[in-house]
């Protein structure tokens, strides 16, 4: 690793027209070739930071420094729905102003780094969302970049492809910033931290692995905790005198006016802890009151090389019953819990009159244009009205001003909980769960087994996240791969 700085922040101040600070004189800088990891609390200003970076920000005060113009290259945690139709040469050529003639030399060479083996002909929007994670990833290395920004990069992955990522970075010699909550996959290659303290709004700079910042930082706000608890014994005890004193004559009440003023000077010592993120609070989905074969699976198409091979399966879910679909990224999962919500499968139905709940890892069941108020309304069930809608929708930290946002303006772990949302308001007798831990805050996560294991319909779950999956009650399998 060169000792070269390629990175740099210098007293670098940032807020946004409604005056909400992000940064205040903030500094660190990053060097050639290091592995970093970026953390801070929800609504800290992580992709903001990416976005200075990336110079679609310009700071209010302050300079950012890229050492001799290094290029910079960030790997979205989505792809656009408007790039759907695109196929995957066409989404590595709108990377470019002026596409290089040696184009498809170095898709080729970009997909095996990232090991996505996929016909370059082929539509983005038919990929799978493990497919599509790494196309986002390979798209950011065609372009060569210095500085390479990854957000949220294990999204989607299966095991096979969150180790290969980690095997990616490890191996690659230029420098990487990376958000993410998968601490296990941090851990494997971070060798520094930058941490976005959103009560200060400076940027704390930690060398280590990731698990041993964690702990530094953890132990740190226990030493910011006891201090203040001693400030604030003090603080009693300098009150209760300045009380008793105050109302003494003479030179009594001069010692409470000093000790009064000696009183505000610590409160003001005092540390705003860091407290952590706010979590949703606890909910339950309420089932539709319907008996019967909730859903049959007769046949699956399942893909090998490329090409889709009928099989033939038996499965019959009522209430209570809980299906897990597995199978490595490309299979076919995501497409068929898609074609059995749409009705377009010929091997597998849903009873009539079911209301289903369908959680899409791309968010597909979102309308972009509406507004989270309206999208949520649509969705109300007969006998909750306005003020309990709004009441769920506070549970998930979804109020005030946000209601009147469209969907577009929505952070991806903004969706998902809006998603959560509606689930509540549905009222369905089947839920089916396309990768629901996506961009969701790991604090959050606790909650929603809760709730999933308390749902007493039908549920389809897809997932590549183990710790989840272990938590959740199933009751049957269907492994793509082995059919």
């Amino acid at each position: 690793m060169s000792n070269e700085v390629i990175l740099r922040f210098e007293d670098v101040t940032f807020e946004y027209l409604h005056k909400k600070p992000i940064l205040n004189e903030a500094s660190f800088s990053v060097r050639t070739g290091s592995k970093i990891t970026l953390m801070g609390q929800n609504g800290a200003g992580k992709s903001t930071l990416f976005a200075l970076i990336k110079g679609e920000l310009k700071p209010k005060k302050g300079k950012i420094s890229i050492t001799n113009g290094a290029s910079i290259a960030a790997a979205q945690q989505v792809i656009l729905r408007s790039d759907f139709s695109k196929t995957v040469e066409e989404y590595f050529a709108s990377s470019f102003e002026i596409v290089p003639s040696n184009l498809k030399s170095e898709i080729s060479k970009v997909m095996e780094a990232v090991n996505l083996a996929v016909p370059t002909d082929r539509p983005v929007g038919e990929l799978s969302g493990g497919q599509q994670a790494r196309l986002l990833l390979a798209n950011a290395l065609i372009q060569k970049p210095g500085i390479l920004l990854l957000d949220e990069p294990t999204n989607n992955l299966d095991k096979a492809g969150i180790d290969h990522l980690i095997e990616f970075l490890v191996m690659y010699e230029k420098t990487v910033i990376v958000i993410s909550h998968d601490a296990d996959f941090l851990n494997c290659f971070t060798d520094g931290v930058l941490y976005l303290d959103v009560f200060t709004k400076k940027i704390e700079t930690y060398v280590g692995d990731y698990y041993s910042v964690v702990e530094e930082i953890e132990n740190r706000i226990e030493r910011e905790r006891k201090k203040n608890a001693q400030l604030e014994k003090l603080i009693k005890d300098r009150k209760e005198k300045v009380n008793f004193f105050s109302h003494k004559g003479g030179k009594m009440r001069k010692l409470a006016k000093k000790m009064s003023e000696q009183t505000t000077e610590l409160e003001e010592n005092k540390i705003e802890v860091r407290k952590e993120d706010k979590t949703i609070r606890d909910f339950t989905i309420p089932t539709q009151d319907i008996f019967g074969d909730i859903v049959t699976i007769n046949q699956v198409k399942v893909i090998h090389n490329h090409e889709p091979v009928i099989k033939v399966v038996e499965k019959v879910l009522k209430k209570g019953s809980r299906l897990l679909i597995s199978g490595p990224n490309g299979i076919g999962k995501s497409t068929l819990l898609r074609a059995l919500v749409s009705g377009e499968s010929e091997g597998a139905k849903i009873m009539d009159g079911v209301r289903v709940g369908y959680y899409s890892q791309d968010f597909s069941t979102l309308d972009y244009e509406q507004t989270v108020f309206d999208s949520l309304q649509s969705v109300v069930t007969e006998g909750t009205d306005v003020q309990q809608m709004r009441a769920i929708a506070a549970g998930f930290l979804i109020t005030g001003d946000l209601m009147n946002h469209k969907i577009l303006h929505l952070s991806e772990g903004q969706k998902g909980l809006l998603s959560f949302a509606r689930l509540v308001l549905m009222q369905p007798g089947l839920l089916v769960f396309d990768e629901p831990t996506n961009h969701i805050n790991f604090r959050h996560i606790p909650v929603i087994i809760k709730a999933i294991n308390k749902y007493e319909g039908a549920m389809i779950l897809i997932s590549h996240m183990p710790e989840f999956v272990q938590e959740i009650k199933i009751n049957d399998y269907l492994d793509l791969s082995k059919l």
